[in-house]
């Protein structure tokens, strides 16, 4: 089917819609169902209105270029229409491509130290700030849930949820390794190290999405421990759970409060379980695909912060910026997102085409 095809049976479906829900005929129990398509159809429908009144306005300018006092005007705002329809139809487009369903979730962010001893648990703590500072300038709520902190500030493994508008849809393209270059502040000789933080970004699981079967659990309880552990160890407070099919296991010891710990746990596991999911489901859609936008590939090296020459270079779309600070505070973090969304809808767009 062209997208032509497609932008008419949504202008179709709409009118129906609308016909329907005014002419007060609909059955209550089909009510809701027709509200929600309208209402997911109507932006689509209006930027196809705008598209077909553009497309009427440039032959109503086509017509008067045989007038010769005309004929200038018409050439001057031909020329700028034809620069906006490509723009118009291709934004159609991208509101045509397939909804992915975990966009409007909040998400669970998982970052871990990877290689670089306590070089990469003071990056990976400075990335899992950055990321609640970004939060802070979406307005989003970053609850961090649990950390585990090294002895000088560094984070061997850090948990929060973050929730808001859209947060899914944005950061699930921070998924992957992130490289650091630098001179650390324990190195004497002055030499550039290279180390290295996982990211992992959730969807976070509703209980409808996942269903976990109580005798599918192991629960045991100890004692919190470590850094951020010491005024709650006084109790079997912590929790960790294994969940037996897969051999998940996920620990929370943050709360003084078992139960608290437990459904922080439960969160964390569901998310994980319905990521689990997804990127079964995601490969097998994607066997084909050669770009790696999106497709949340933890074991890739995806981005690289290069402190002495204040760059940060993404690997997947061959994107750098020389503004490292303004990254790394969150401020800048939208002009890497922005690109990784635009080359992932290029992407799928490719290949409806």
């Amino acid at each position: 089917m062209s997208f032509e095809d497609m932008f008419n049976r949504v202008a179709a479906r709409h009118d129906e819609l609308r016909d329907a829900l005014a002419g007060g005929q609909v059955e209550a129990h089909a009510f809701a169902k027709m509200s929600k398509e309208y209402a997911e159809l109507t932006p689509i429908a209006e930027a196809i209105a705008e598209l077909r009144k553009a497309r009427d306005e440039r032959r109503d300018l086509e017509a008067m270029l045989a007038d010769p006092e005309m004929k200038d005007l018409a050439e001057a705002e031909l020329e700028a229409l034809d620069r906006r329809l490509p723009e118009l139809e291709r934004g159609i487009q991208i509101l045509l491509l397939p909804k992915d369903e975990a966009d409007e979730k909040n998400a669970i962010l998982e970052v871990r130290a990877g290689t670089g001893g306590e070089e990469a648990a003071l990056f990976a703590a400075e990335l899992f700030q950055m990321y609640q500072r970004y939060a802070a300038l979406r307005g989003w709520k970053f609850e961090t849930m649990d950390v585990s902190e090294t002895g000088i500030g560094g984070y061997k493994e850090a948990t929060a949820s973050i929730t808001g508008r859209s947060v899914f849809a944005r950061l699930k393209y921070e998924s992957g390794v992130h490289r650091v270059q630098r001179v650390p502040a324990t190195e004497a000789g002055g030499r550039i190290h290279t180390s290295a933080a996982t990211v992992a970004v959730l969807p976070e699981a509703e209980e409808v999405d996942i269903q976990i079967d109580e005798k599918d659990l192991r629960i045991d309880v100890f004692r919190s421990s470590g850094p951020g552990g010491q005024s709650v160890n006084t109790t079997d407070s912590a929790v960790r759970i294994t969940h037996l099919p897969t051999g998940l296991v996920v620990i929370q010891q943050d709360e003084k409060s078992q139960h608290k710990n437990k459904a922080k746990a439960m969160r964390v596991l569901r998310s994980r379980l319905y990521d689990q999911q997804r990127s079964a489901l995601d490969a097998e859609r994607a066997a084909n695909r050669k770009s790696q936008v999106g497709s949340g590939d933890r074991s890739e090296r995806i981005r690289t912060y290069n402190f002495p020459q204040g760059r940060v270079t993404d690997h997947r779309i061959n994107l750098t910026l020389y503004k490292i600070d303004k990254v790394m505070n969150g401020e800048a973090l939208d002009e890497v997102i922005d690109p990784l969304i635009a080359a992932d809808e290029a992407e799928r767009l490719s290949e409806l085409q």
